[in-house]
């Protein structure tokens, strides 16, 4: 083993030991929590049997070298987790668009109230 796998294994372990313990802080739901698990096992394995596993992705993907196989996959994962964060803050927009909308209504219906109570005064 080269000392790179060495250090890509105590860093995947590290963040499994970090998604855990936000999992245990309750930061994080179980969904959230089994996702990035399974990712940083992924991660784990690909650290310690990188020419093997490049090897079998090239020859599924029928790409000339293993690193490109490796590539090719890292790039679409970084897709789909880009895809994740986009839906999430996209929700998340429209629910503080939401909010607002109902803050400023009820709003609006509490001056008028106000005004009702100032002009019997």
């Amino acid at each position: 083993m080269y000392a790179v796998q060495y250090i890509a294994i105590v860093v995947v372990l590290a963040l499994m030991l970090y998604v855990m313990g936000k999992y245990g802080k309750r930061e994080f739901e179980w969904g959230d929590f089994l996702f990035w698990e399974v990712i940083l096992l992924g991660l784990l394995v690909i650290a310690v049997f990188p020419l093997q596993i490049a090897e079998e992705i090239k020859n599924l993907l029928g790409l000339g070298r293993g690193l490109d196989a490796l590539f090719v996959l890292a790039i679409g994962l970084s897709y789909l987790l880009i895809l994740k964060v986009y839906v999430a803050v996209d929700k998340t927009e429209r629910e503080i668009t939401e909010l607002t909308r109902k803050i400023a209504i009820e709003l609006e219906e509490m001056n008028r109230r106000l005004e009702k109570i100032e002009e019997k005064l």
